[in-house]
Protein backbone atom coordinates (compact mmCIF):
# COMPACT_ATOMS: atom_id res chain seq x y z
CA UNK A 1 0.00 0.00 0.00
CA UNK A 2 0.82 3.59 -0.42
CA UNK A 3 0.93 6.66 1.88
CA UNK A 4 -1.60 8.91 1.76
CA UNK A 5 -1.56 11.88 -1.36
CA UNK A 6 -1.38 15.59 -0.81
CA UNK A 7 -3.61 15.53 -4.31
CA UNK A 8 -6.11 12.31 -2.75
CA UNK A 9 -8.49 11.99 -3.99
CA UNK A 10 -7.91 11.70 -7.51
CA UNK A 11 -11.10 10.45 -8.14
CA UNK A 12 -14.43 11.23 -6.52
CA UNK A 13 -16.61 8.46 -4.44
CA UNK A 14 -19.15 7.87 -7.19
CA UNK A 15 -16.88 8.11 -10.14
CA UNK A 16 -15.07 5.23 -8.30
CA UNK A 17 -18.30 3.38 -8.64
CA UNK A 18 -18.99 3.96 -11.46
CA UNK A 19 -16.02 2.68 -13.24
CA UNK A 20 -15.81 -0.13 -10.51
CA UNK A 21 -19.26 -1.37 -11.31
CA UNK A 22 -19.65 -0.37 -15.34
CA UNK A 23 -19.77 -3.40 -17.90
CA UNK A 24 -17.08 -5.27 -18.30
CA UNK A 25 -15.65 -3.98 -14.62
CA UNK A 26 -14.80 -6.25 -11.98
CA UNK A 27 -18.05 -5.03 -10.03
CA UNK A 28 -20.49 -4.90 -12.43
CA UNK A 29 -23.87 -5.42 -11.66
CA UNK A 30 -26.82 -6.51 -12.15
CA UNK A 31 -30.93 -6.33 -11.80
CA UNK A 32 -32.03 -10.02 -10.63
CA UNK A 33 -35.10 -10.99 -9.14
CA UNK A 34 -35.28 -12.40 -5.66
CA UNK A 35 -38.22 -13.63 -3.50
CA UNK A 36 -39.95 -11.35 -5.91
CA UNK A 37 -38.43 -8.34 -5.30
CA UNK A 38 -35.71 -6.79 -7.73
CA UNK A 39 -31.88 -7.07 -6.36
CA UNK A 40 -28.89 -5.40 -7.87
CA UNK A 41 -26.21 -8.32 -7.66
CA UNK A 42 -22.68 -8.84 -8.82
CA UNK A 43 -22.66 -10.35 -12.40
CA UNK A 44 -19.42 -12.04 -11.95
CA UNK A 45 -19.87 -13.47 -8.81
CA UNK A 46 -19.95 -17.04 -8.01
CA UNK A 47 -22.71 -19.28 -7.95
CA UNK A 48 -22.57 -20.96 -4.74
CA UNK A 49 -20.62 -22.67 -2.23
CA UNK A 50 -20.32 -25.84 -4.35
CA UNK A 51 -19.01 -24.34 -7.40
CA UNK A 52 -15.95 -22.88 -4.61
CA UNK A 53 -15.71 -26.11 -3.37
CA UNK A 54 -14.96 -27.92 -6.34
CA UNK A 55 -12.52 -24.69 -7.54
CA UNK A 56 -10.57 -25.67 -4.71
CA UNK A 57 -8.93 -28.03 -5.93
CA UNK A 58 -6.95 -26.13 -7.94
CA UNK A 59 -4.49 -24.82 -5.10
CA UNK A 60 -3.27 -28.60 -4.55
CA UNK A 61 -0.78 -28.86 -2.03
CA UNK A 62 -0.95 -25.51 -0.58
CA UNK A 63 -1.21 -25.10 2.63
CA UNK A 64 -4.91 -24.29 3.61
CA UNK A 65 -5.02 -24.68 7.21
CA UNK A 66 -2.24 -24.08 10.12
CA UNK A 67 -3.49 -25.02 13.34
CA UNK A 68 -0.44 -25.63 16.15
CA UNK A 69 1.84 -28.11 14.89
CA UNK A 70 -0.38 -29.17 12.17
CA UNK A 71 -1.15 -28.73 8.52
CA UNK A 72 -3.96 -29.34 6.27
CA UNK A 73 -3.39 -28.85 2.31
CA UNK A 74 -6.28 -27.57 0.09
CA UNK A 75 -6.27 -31.38 -1.17
CA UNK A 76 -6.50 -32.99 2.08
CA UNK A 77 -9.01 -30.89 3.09
CA UNK A 78 -11.36 -31.19 -0.26
CA UNK A 79 -10.61 -35.36 0.05
CA UNK A 80 -11.95 -35.29 3.75
CA UNK A 81 -15.04 -32.67 3.11
CA UNK A 82 -15.54 -35.46 0.19
CA UNK A 83 -15.67 -38.06 1.99
CA UNK A 84 -17.57 -36.74 4.73
CA UNK A 85 -20.10 -35.52 2.80
CA UNK A 86 -20.69 -39.11 1.40
CA UNK A 87 -20.71 -39.87 4.68
CA UNK A 88 -23.63 -38.04 5.91
CA UNK A 89 -25.51 -38.66 3.12
CA UNK A 90 -24.91 -42.34 3.46
CA UNK A 91 -24.88 -43.51 6.83
CA UNK A 92 -27.07 -40.62 8.22
CA UNK A 93 -29.69 -39.73 5.38
CA UNK A 94 -28.82 -36.29 5.33
CA UNK A 95 -30.64 -34.89 2.34
CA UNK A 96 -30.93 -31.27 0.84
CA UNK A 97 -32.13 -28.92 2.71
CA UNK A 98 -31.63 -31.03 6.17
CA UNK A 99 -29.34 -29.18 9.13
CA UNK A 100 -25.75 -30.23 10.37
CA UNK A 101 -24.97 -28.41 13.29
CA UNK A 102 -21.07 -27.97 14.13
CA UNK A 103 -20.41 -27.36 17.51
CA UNK A 104 -16.75 -27.07 17.91
CA UNK A 105 -13.55 -24.30 18.81
CA UNK A 106 -11.62 -23.59 15.94
CA UNK A 107 -9.96 -26.57 14.79
CA UNK A 108 -9.48 -27.70 11.24
CA UNK A 109 -12.22 -30.12 11.77
CA UNK A 110 -14.62 -27.07 11.66
CA UNK A 111 -14.15 -26.28 8.01
CA UNK A 112 -14.22 -29.97 6.81
CA UNK A 113 -17.88 -29.79 8.21
CA UNK A 114 -19.13 -26.87 7.20
CA UNK A 115 -18.15 -27.99 3.80
CA UNK A 116 -19.22 -31.04 3.65
CA UNK A 117 -22.39 -30.21 4.83
CA UNK A 118 -23.06 -27.44 2.26
CA UNK A 119 -21.48 -28.95 -0.53
CA UNK A 120 -24.63 -31.70 -0.67
CA UNK A 121 -27.43 -28.87 -0.24
CA UNK A 122 -27.83 -29.19 3.43
CA UNK A 123 -27.88 -26.54 5.68
CA UNK A 124 -24.61 -26.04 8.36
CA UNK A 125 -25.52 -24.48 11.69
CA UNK A 126 -22.90 -23.18 13.28
CA UNK A 127 -23.47 -22.88 17.38
CA UNK A 128 -22.28 -20.65 19.41
CA UNK A 129 -19.16 -22.59 21.19
CA UNK A 130 -19.13 -20.52 24.29
CA UNK A 131 -22.63 -21.27 25.28
CA UNK A 132 -24.27 -23.06 27.93
CA UNK A 133 -25.39 -26.38 27.44
CA UNK A 134 -28.81 -25.77 27.43
CA UNK A 135 -27.71 -22.88 24.48
CA UNK A 136 -26.45 -25.63 22.41
CA UNK A 137 -29.22 -27.73 23.03
CA UNK A 138 -31.79 -25.29 21.77
CA UNK A 139 -29.93 -24.82 18.67
CA UNK A 140 -29.97 -28.41 17.98
CA UNK A 141 -33.87 -28.18 18.64
CA UNK A 142 -34.52 -25.12 16.83
CA UNK A 143 -33.05 -26.21 13.90
CA UNK A 144 -33.65 -29.79 13.92
CA UNK A 145 -30.58 -30.66 13.09
CA UNK A 146 -30.43 -34.12 11.98
CA UNK A 147 -26.29 -34.51 12.74
CA UNK A 148 -24.16 -32.68 15.26
CA UNK A 149 -20.46 -32.63 14.63
CA UNK A 150 -19.13 -31.64 18.15
CA UNK A 151 -15.57 -30.95 19.89
CA UNK A 152 -15.03 -33.02 23.31
CA UNK A 153 -16.04 -29.81 25.47
CA UNK A 154 -19.04 -29.52 23.56
CA UNK A 155 -19.88 -33.19 23.93
CA UNK A 156 -19.46 -33.06 27.51
CA UNK A 157 -21.68 -30.31 27.83
CA UNK A 158 -24.16 -31.54 26.00
CA UNK A 159 -23.98 -34.76 27.67
CA UNK A 160 -24.75 -33.17 30.75
CA UNK A 161 -28.17 -32.77 29.56
CA UNK A 162 -31.33 -35.45 30.12
CA UNK A 163 -31.28 -37.59 26.67
CA UNK A 164 -34.67 -35.99 25.24
CA UNK A 165 -33.25 -32.62 24.99
CA UNK A 166 -31.89 -32.89 21.01
CA UNK A 167 -32.78 -35.64 18.66
CA UNK A 168 -29.02 -35.07 16.60
CA UNK A 169 -27.09 -37.63 16.43
CA UNK A 170 -23.84 -36.75 17.33
CA UNK A 171 -20.67 -36.94 15.95
CA UNK A 172 -16.82 -36.17 17.98
CA UNK A 173 -14.12 -34.65 17.26
CA UNK A 174 -10.68 -35.28 19.07
CA UNK A 175 -12.10 -36.61 22.02
CA UNK A 176 -11.10 -39.90 23.62
CA UNK A 177 -13.00 -43.04 23.35
CA UNK A 178 -13.30 -42.66 27.16
CA UNK A 179 -15.02 -39.24 26.77
CA UNK A 180 -17.09 -40.16 23.99
CA UNK A 181 -18.17 -43.43 24.92
CA UNK A 182 -21.07 -44.79 22.15
CA UNK A 183 -20.81 -41.46 20.13
CA UNK A 184 -19.50 -42.01 16.77
CA UNK A 185 -15.90 -40.33 15.97
CA UNK A 186 -15.24 -38.29 13.04
CA UNK A 187 -11.95 -40.43 12.53
CA UNK A 188 -14.14 -43.33 11.92
CA UNK A 189 -15.32 -41.70 9.24
CA UNK A 190 -12.98 -40.31 7.22
CA UNK A 191 -9.99 -41.24 9.58
CA UNK A 192 -7.16 -39.38 11.01
CA UNK A 193 -5.82 -36.00 9.38
CA UNK A 194 -2.54 -38.13 8.59
CA UNK A 195 -4.64 -39.88 5.93
CA UNK A 196 -6.69 -37.33 4.43
CA UNK A 197 -4.34 -37.55 1.27
CA UNK A 198 -5.14 -40.83 0.85
CA UNK A 199 -8.39 -40.54 0.54
CA UNK A 200 -10.85 -41.06 -2.90
CA UNK A 201 -10.37 -37.77 -4.97
CA UNK A 202 -14.01 -38.00 -6.03
CA UNK A 203 -16.78 -34.78 -6.04
CA UNK A 204 -19.13 -35.16 -3.05
CA UNK A 205 -22.44 -36.37 -4.14
CA UNK A 206 -24.80 -33.65 -6.47
CA UNK A 207 -27.78 -32.31 -5.47
CA UNK A 208 -28.56 -29.74 -7.39
CA UNK A 209 -27.91 -26.79 -5.38
CA UNK A 210 -29.74 -23.39 -6.53
CA UNK A 211 -28.69 -19.46 -5.65
CA UNK A 212 -31.14 -19.29 -3.47
CA UNK A 213 -31.12 -22.45 -1.91
CA UNK A 214 -30.98 -22.21 2.16
CA UNK A 215 -26.77 -22.44 3.15
CA UNK A 216 -26.46 -21.22 6.53
CA UNK A 217 -28.20 -20.85 10.35
CA UNK A 218 -26.68 -18.26 12.08
CA UNK A 219 -27.45 -17.96 15.39
CA UNK A 220 -27.65 -13.99 16.89
CA UNK A 221 -28.76 -12.94 20.17
CA UNK A 222 -32.24 -12.55 20.60
CA UNK A 223 -34.35 -9.82 23.01
CA UNK A 224 -36.62 -12.65 24.16
CA UNK A 225 -33.29 -14.18 25.70
CA UNK A 226 -33.41 -17.16 22.67
CA UNK A 227 -30.95 -16.44 19.78
CA UNK A 228 -32.77 -16.56 16.48
CA UNK A 229 -31.42 -18.33 13.70
CA UNK A 230 -30.61 -15.82 10.54
CA UNK A 231 -31.09 -18.21 7.48
CA UNK A 232 -28.52 -16.82 4.74
CA UNK A 233 -28.73 -18.06 0.83
CA UNK A 234 -25.77 -19.01 -1.16
CA UNK A 235 -26.35 -16.16 -2.92
CA UNK A 236 -26.07 -14.13 0.52
CA UNK A 237 -22.76 -15.24 0.79
CA UNK A 238 -21.66 -15.12 -2.83
CA UNK A 239 -22.11 -11.85 -2.82
CA UNK A 240 -20.47 -10.98 0.19
CA UNK A 241 -17.54 -12.59 -1.37
CA UNK A 242 -17.38 -9.99 -3.75
CA UNK A 243 -18.22 -7.44 -0.51
CA UNK A 244 -14.99 -8.00 0.80
CA UNK A 245 -12.37 -7.39 -1.99
CA UNK A 246 -14.24 -3.64 -3.12
CA UNK A 247 -12.66 -1.95 -0.63
CA UNK A 248 -9.01 -2.53 -1.89
CA UNK A 249 -10.14 -2.10 -5.52
CA UNK A 250 -11.99 1.60 -4.46
CA UNK A 251 -8.94 2.65 -2.73
CA UNK A 252 -6.72 1.78 -5.78
CA UNK A 253 -9.24 4.40 -7.94
CA UNK A 254 -9.29 6.77 -5.40
CA UNK A 255 -5.91 7.39 -5.61
CA UNK A 256 -5.76 7.49 -9.31
CA UNK A 257 -3.66 4.21 -9.50
CA UNK A 258 -4.37 1.37 -11.47
CA UNK A 259 -6.62 -1.74 -9.40
CA UNK A 260 -3.87 -4.37 -7.91
CA UNK A 261 -2.98 -7.19 -10.07
CA UNK A 262 -4.32 -11.25 -8.05
CA UNK A 263 -1.24 -12.09 -5.77
CA UNK A 264 1.68 -13.80 -7.10
CA UNK A 265 2.66 -15.61 -3.75
CA UNK A 266 0.08 -16.97 -1.71
CA UNK A 267 -1.69 -14.60 1.06
CA UNK A 268 -1.65 -15.71 4.75
CA UNK A 269 -4.70 -14.83 7.26
CA UNK A 270 -4.85 -14.90 11.42
CA UNK A 271 -7.89 -15.92 12.19
CA UNK A 272 -8.58 -14.66 16.27
CA UNK A 273 -12.59 -14.47 16.29
CA UNK A 274 -14.14 -17.91 15.96
CA UNK A 275 -15.71 -19.66 12.66
CA UNK A 276 -19.34 -19.71 14.23
CA UNK A 277 -19.10 -15.66 13.72
CA UNK A 278 -20.62 -14.50 10.50
CA UNK A 279 -16.57 -12.61 10.28
CA UNK A 280 -14.54 -16.14 10.79
CA UNK A 281 -17.24 -17.99 8.45
CA UNK A 282 -18.30 -15.81 5.79
CA UNK A 283 -15.26 -13.05 5.28
CA UNK A 284 -12.46 -15.01 6.05
CA UNK A 285 -12.96 -19.26 6.11
CA UNK A 286 -14.99 -18.76 3.05
CA UNK A 287 -12.61 -16.10 0.82
CA UNK A 288 -9.91 -18.02 2.05
CA UNK A 289 -10.64 -21.55 -0.17
CA UNK A 290 -11.76 -19.37 -2.63
CA UNK A 291 -8.38 -17.64 -3.11
CA UNK A 292 -5.84 -20.06 -1.99
CA UNK A 293 -5.08 -18.41 1.27
CA UNK A 294 -3.69 -19.92 4.24
CA UNK A 295 -5.44 -19.25 7.71
CA UNK A 296 -3.81 -19.80 10.86
CA UNK A 297 -5.99 -20.86 13.78
CA UNK A 298 -5.43 -20.07 17.25
CA UNK A 299 -6.71 -22.06 20.30
CA UNK A 300 -7.41 -18.89 21.50
CA UNK A 301 -6.57 -15.63 21.48
CA UNK A 302 -3.33 -14.37 23.08
CA UNK A 303 -1.98 -11.50 21.55
CA UNK A 304 1.81 -12.83 22.47
CA UNK A 305 1.00 -15.78 20.56
CA UNK A 306 -0.72 -13.95 17.69
CA UNK A 307 2.34 -12.03 17.35
CA UNK A 308 4.64 -15.16 17.46
CA UNK A 309 2.49 -16.65 14.58
CA UNK A 310 2.44 -13.61 12.41
CA UNK A 311 5.98 -13.29 12.39
CA UNK A 312 6.56 -17.47 12.01
CA UNK A 313 4.21 -17.64 9.27
CA UNK A 314 4.45 -14.40 7.75
CA UNK A 315 0.89 -13.44 8.18
CA UNK A 316 -0.03 -10.81 6.15
CA UNK A 317 -3.66 -9.61 7.13
CA UNK A 318 -5.71 -10.53 10.95
CA UNK A 319 -9.71 -9.34 11.22
CA UNK A 320 -10.86 -9.33 14.20
CA UNK A 321 -12.38 -6.90 17.24
CA UNK A 322 -10.78 -3.18 17.75
CA UNK A 323 -9.41 -5.00 21.44
CA UNK A 324 -7.62 -7.95 19.28
CA UNK A 325 -5.67 -4.70 17.59
CA UNK A 326 -5.02 -2.53 20.63
CA UNK A 327 -3.61 -5.65 21.96
CA UNK A 328 -1.62 -7.08 19.74
CA UNK A 329 -0.25 -3.22 19.59
CA UNK A 330 0.67 -2.82 22.96
CA UNK A 331 1.86 -5.92 23.96
CA UNK A 332 5.41 -6.19 25.29
CA UNK A 333 6.15 -8.51 22.37
CA UNK A 334 5.25 -5.67 19.81
CA UNK A 335 9.10 -3.99 19.12
CA UNK A 336 11.09 -7.57 18.92
CA UNK A 337 8.90 -9.32 16.96
CA UNK A 338 9.20 -9.01 12.65
CA UNK A 339 5.77 -7.86 11.52
CA UNK A 340 7.24 -6.86 7.97
CA UNK A 341 4.63 -9.31 6.10
CA UNK A 342 1.62 -7.61 7.84
CA UNK A 343 -0.05 -5.65 5.60
CA UNK A 344 -3.06 -4.11 7.22
CA UNK A 345 -5.35 -4.93 10.15
CA UNK A 346 -8.85 -4.66 10.08
CA UNK A 347 -11.34 -4.75 12.57
CA UNK A 348 -15.27 -4.69 13.10
CA UNK A 349 -17.96 -6.47 15.20
CA UNK A 350 -17.29 -3.30 17.88
CA UNK A 351 -17.10 0.71 17.92
CA UNK A 352 -13.59 1.77 17.20
CA UNK A 353 -11.33 4.57 18.73
CA UNK A 354 -10.50 6.84 15.90
CA UNK A 355 -7.17 6.69 17.50
CA UNK A 356 -6.58 3.37 16.61
CA UNK A 357 -6.16 4.25 13.23
CA UNK A 358 -3.80 7.12 13.78
CA UNK A 359 -1.88 4.29 15.76
CA UNK A 360 -2.07 2.08 13.21
CA UNK A 361 -1.09 4.43 10.25
CA UNK A 362 1.99 5.70 13.20
CA UNK A 363 3.09 2.11 13.63
CA UNK A 364 2.70 0.67 10.00
CA UNK A 365 3.98 3.73 7.74
CA UNK A 366 2.26 3.98 4.16
CA UNK A 367 -0.16 1.05 5.81
CA UNK A 368 -3.83 1.36 7.33
CA UNK A 369 -6.12 0.03 9.56
CA UNK A 370 -9.67 -1.11 8.10
CA UNK A 371 -13.18 -1.24 9.14
CA UNK A 372 -16.76 -1.67 8.23
CA UNK A 373 -20.48 -2.63 9.36
CA UNK A 374 -22.63 -5.64 8.92
CA UNK A 375 -24.39 -8.29 10.72
CA UNK A 376 -25.24 -11.49 10.77
CA UNK A 377 -28.53 -10.30 8.86
CA UNK A 378 -26.61 -9.39 5.99
CA UNK A 379 -24.09 -12.07 5.69
CA UNK A 380 -21.37 -9.89 7.07
CA UNK A 381 -19.91 -6.96 5.20
CA UNK A 382 -22.62 -4.28 4.22
CA UNK A 383 -20.04 -0.98 4.51
CA UNK A 384 -16.06 -0.69 4.42
CA UNK A 385 -14.01 1.98 5.32
CA UNK A 386 -10.28 1.94 4.49
CA UNK A 387 -6.59 3.33 3.64
CA UNK A 388 -7.01 7.01 2.92
CA UNK A 389 -10.82 6.86 2.98
CA UNK A 390 -10.19 5.86 7.08
CA UNK A 391 -7.82 8.07 7.57
CA UNK A 392 -9.70 11.51 6.45
CA UNK A 393 -13.29 9.79 8.00
CA UNK A 394 -11.55 7.47 11.44
CA UNK A 395 -15.25 8.14 12.97
CA UNK A 396 -17.07 6.21 10.42
CA UNK A 397 -17.78 2.54 8.93
CA UNK A 398 -17.64 3.85 5.60
CA UNK A 399 -19.91 4.21 2.58
CA UNK A 400 -22.45 0.92 1.71
CA UNK A 401 -19.90 -1.49 -0.62
CA UNK A 402 -21.68 -1.74 -4.08
CA UNK A 403 -24.52 -4.51 -3.07
CA UNK A 404 -26.53 -2.74 -0.58
CA UNK A 405 -28.62 0.00 -0.68
CA UNK A 406 -28.61 1.56 3.04
CA UNK A 407 -31.51 4.20 4.17
CA UNK A 408 -31.76 5.82 7.24
CA UNK A 409 -35.69 5.60 8.94
CA UNK A 410 -37.81 7.42 11.88
CA UNK A 411 -39.53 5.96 14.25
CA UNK A 412 -42.87 5.39 12.01
CA UNK A 413 -40.23 3.85 9.01
CA UNK A 414 -40.02 7.03 6.56
CA UNK A 415 -36.81 7.78 4.89
CA UNK A 416 -35.37 10.47 6.33
CA UNK A 417 -32.63 13.41 4.62
CA UNK A 418 -29.25 13.42 4.38
CA UNK A 419 -27.62 14.02 7.65
CA UNK A 420 -30.62 13.43 9.61
CA UNK A 421 -30.53 10.75 12.47
CA UNK A 422 -32.23 7.60 12.53
CA UNK A 423 -32.58 3.72 12.60
CA UNK A 424 -30.51 2.04 9.35
CA UNK A 425 -31.96 0.01 7.13
CA UNK A 426 -30.67 -2.18 4.29
CA UNK A 427 -31.42 -3.89 1.54
CA UNK A 428 -29.38 -6.26 -1.06
CA UNK A 429 -28.40 -9.71 -2.23
CA UNK A 430 -26.07 -10.53 0.99
CA UNK A 431 -29.50 -10.07 3.26
CA UNK A 432 -30.73 -13.19 4.54
CA UNK A 433 -34.44 -14.23 4.09
CA UNK A 434 -35.23 -14.36 7.75
CA UNK A 435 -35.58 -15.99 11.02
CA UNK A 436 -35.58 -19.75 11.03
CA UNK A 437 -38.56 -21.23 12.20
CA UNK A 438 -39.81 -17.88 14.11
CA UNK A 439 -41.93 -15.82 11.75
CA UNK A 440 -42.73 -13.13 14.32
CA UNK A 441 -39.20 -12.36 14.67
CA UNK A 442 -38.82 -12.23 10.71
CA UNK A 443 -42.19 -9.70 10.68
CA UNK A 444 -39.93 -7.33 13.04
CA UNK A 445 -36.57 -7.13 11.18
CA UNK A 446 -37.88 -7.95 7.83
CA UNK A 447 -39.70 -5.21 5.93
CA UNK A 448 -40.06 -5.37 1.79
CA UNK A 449 -36.41 -6.95 1.90
CA UNK A 450 -34.97 -3.80 4.37
CA UNK A 451 -33.53 -5.42 7.63
CA UNK A 452 -33.92 -3.10 10.32
CA UNK A 453 -30.31 -3.05 12.15
CA UNK A 454 -31.44 -1.87 15.58
CA UNK A 455 -28.20 0.34 14.89
CA UNK A 456 -28.77 4.58 14.91
CA UNK A 457 -26.87 6.57 12.73
CA UNK A 458 -26.06 9.55 10.34
CA UNK A 459 -25.00 9.23 6.81
CA UNK A 460 -23.61 12.18 5.14
CA UNK A 461 -23.72 13.53 1.75
CA UNK A 462 -21.14 11.02 0.55
CA UNK A 463 -22.68 8.16 2.28
CA UNK A 464 -20.48 7.27 4.92
CA UNK A 465 -22.34 6.00 8.09
CA UNK A 466 -21.65 7.38 11.28
CA UNK A 467 -22.49 4.69 14.18
CA UNK A 468 -24.08 6.65 16.88
CA UNK A 469 -26.58 4.73 19.49
CA UNK A 470 -28.29 1.10 19.05
CA UNK A 471 -32.06 1.19 19.39
CA UNK A 472 -32.09 -2.28 20.83
CA UNK A 473 -31.12 -3.11 24.03
CA UNK A 474 -28.05 -4.32 23.36
CA UNK A 475 -24.64 -4.02 24.36
CA UNK A 476 -21.19 -5.59 22.78
CA UNK A 477 -18.44 -7.00 24.41
CA UNK A 478 -15.51 -7.98 22.26
CA UNK A 479 -17.74 -8.12 19.42
CA UNK A 480 -20.14 -10.17 21.28
CA UNK A 481 -23.82 -8.89 21.23
CA UNK A 482 -25.40 -9.22 24.34
CA UNK A 483 -28.76 -8.56 24.82
CA UNK A 484 -29.79 -7.02 28.26
CA UNK A 485 -32.85 -8.45 29.19
CA UNK A 486 -31.47 -11.75 28.82
CA UNK A 487 -28.98 -11.02 31.96
CA UNK A 488 -31.85 -9.13 33.41
CA UNK A 489 -34.21 -12.06 33.11
CA UNK A 490 -31.87 -13.95 34.78
CA UNK A 491 -31.24 -11.62 37.94
CA UNK A 492 -34.80 -11.29 38.31
CA UNK A 493 -34.84 -15.35 39.35
CA UNK A 494 -33.05 -14.58 42.97
CA UNK A 495 -35.17 -14.45 45.59
CA UNK A 496 -34.10 -11.11 47.17
CA UNK A 497 -33.67 -8.99 43.53
CA UNK A 498 -37.24 -7.15 43.21
CA UNK A 499 -35.29 -5.22 39.82
CA UNK A 500 -32.84 -5.26 37.85
CA UNK A 501 -31.01 -3.66 35.10
CA UNK A 502 -27.95 -4.15 32.93
CA UNK A 503 -25.90 -1.61 31.23
CA UNK A 504 -22.50 -1.18 29.54
CA UNK A 505 -19.45 -0.03 31.35
CA UNK A 506 -17.08 1.86 28.58
CA UNK A 507 -13.64 -0.43 28.08
CA UNK A 508 -10.98 0.45 26.15
CA UNK A 509 -10.12 -3.26 25.04
CA UNK A 510 -13.36 -4.28 24.92
CA UNK A 511 -15.50 -1.68 24.05
CA UNK A 512 -17.81 -3.02 26.93
CA UNK A 513 -18.44 -4.46 29.94
CA UNK A 514 -21.36 -5.96 31.52
CA UNK A 515 -22.56 -4.01 34.32
CA UNK A 516 -25.74 -4.79 36.33
CA UNK A 517 -27.41 -2.46 38.72
CA UNK A 518 -29.94 -4.39 41.08
CA UNK A 519 -32.62 -3.69 44.15
CA UNK A 520 -32.62 -5.99 47.15
CA UNK A 521 -35.55 -6.84 48.89
CA UNK A 522 -35.47 -5.06 52.12
CA UNK A 523 -33.62 -5.84 55.29
CA UNK A 524 -31.79 -8.45 52.65
CA UNK A 525 -28.43 -8.22 52.46
CA UNK A 526 -26.69 -9.49 49.13
CA UNK A 527 -23.43 -9.67 47.98
CA UNK A 528 -21.87 -8.78 44.48
CA UNK A 529 -20.65 -12.57 44.92
CA UNK A 530 -23.94 -14.34 45.36
CA UNK A 531 -25.51 -12.48 42.31
CA UNK A 532 -23.08 -13.82 40.01
CA UNK A 533 -22.87 -16.96 41.72
CA UNK A 534 -26.64 -17.34 41.24
CA UNK A 535 -25.97 -15.93 37.67
CA UNK A 536 -23.10 -18.39 36.44
CA UNK A 537 -24.95 -21.69 35.78
CA UNK A 538 -27.75 -19.65 33.67
CA UNK A 539 -25.93 -17.89 31.67
CA UNK A 540 -22.44 -18.32 29.23
CA UNK A 541 -18.97 -16.62 30.92
CA UNK A 542 -19.05 -13.73 28.72
CA UNK A 543 -22.49 -12.20 30.00
CA UNK A 544 -21.47 -12.35 33.67
CA UNK A 545 -22.01 -9.06 35.24
CA UNK A 546 -18.16 -7.42 35.78
CA UNK A 547 -19.79 -4.77 38.72
CA UNK A 548 -23.19 -5.39 40.35
CA UNK A 549 -24.35 -2.86 42.25
CA UNK A 550 -26.89 -3.34 44.73
CA UNK A 551 -29.29 -0.78 46.12
CA UNK A 552 -32.33 -0.69 48.62
CA UNK A 553 -33.77 2.42 46.71
CA UNK A 554 -36.27 2.37 43.24
CA UNK A 555 -33.77 1.82 39.93
CA UNK A 556 -34.68 5.61 38.15
CA UNK A 557 -37.43 5.81 35.72
CA UNK A 558 -39.29 7.78 33.41
CA UNK A 559 -43.16 9.08 33.59
CA UNK A 560 -44.17 5.82 31.80
CA UNK A 561 -41.76 3.84 33.85
CA UNK A 562 -38.94 2.76 31.87
CA UNK A 563 -35.90 2.51 33.78
CA UNK A 564 -33.97 5.21 32.82
CA UNK A 565 -30.55 3.41 31.53
CA UNK A 566 -28.69 6.28 30.57
CA UNK A 567 -28.37 7.67 34.22
CA UNK A 568 -27.24 4.00 35.23
CA UNK A 569 -24.54 3.68 32.43
CA UNK A 570 -23.04 7.15 33.60
CA UNK A 571 -23.39 6.28 37.47
CA UNK A 572 -21.60 2.78 36.80
CA UNK A 573 -18.92 4.48 34.21
CA UNK A 574 -18.09 6.52 36.95
CA UNK A 575 -17.55 4.32 39.70
CA UNK A 576 -15.71 2.30 37.42
CA UNK A 577 -13.17 5.08 36.50
CA UNK A 578 -12.77 6.40 40.18
CA UNK A 579 -9.59 5.74 41.67
CA UNK A 580 -9.46 2.87 44.13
Amino acid sequence: MTGERRDWPAVSLDETYRILTAPGAPFEMETISVAGRPVRAYKKAHRDLRAIFEASKAWGDRTFIVFENERLSFRQHYRAASTLAWRLADDYGVKKGDCVAIAMRNFPEWPIAFWAATVIGAIAVPLNAWGTADDLAYGLRDSGAIVAIVDGERLARLKSLPSDDYSAALIAVRTSPGIRGETSALEDLIGPPSHYHALPDRPPPDRNIQPDDDATILYTSGTTGRPKGALGTHRNIMCNLVNITFSGARAAIRRGDPLPAPPDAQKAVLLPVPFFHVTGCHSIMIPALANGSKIVLMYKWNAETALELIERERINGMSGVPSMTWQLLESPDFQRRDLSSLEGLSYGGAAASPDLTRKIAALFPGKFGGTGYGATETSSVSTSNGAEDYLARPDSVGPAVPGCDLRVIDDAGNPLPVGAIGELEIYGANVVKGYWNNPQATKAAFRDGWYRTGDIVRMDAEGFVYLLDRAKDMLIRGGENIYCVEIEDALLTHPDIIEASIVGIPDRVLGELVGAVVRARAGIRLTEEQVIEHLRPRLAAFKLPVHVDIRIEELPRTASGKIVKRQLREELAAKASAPG
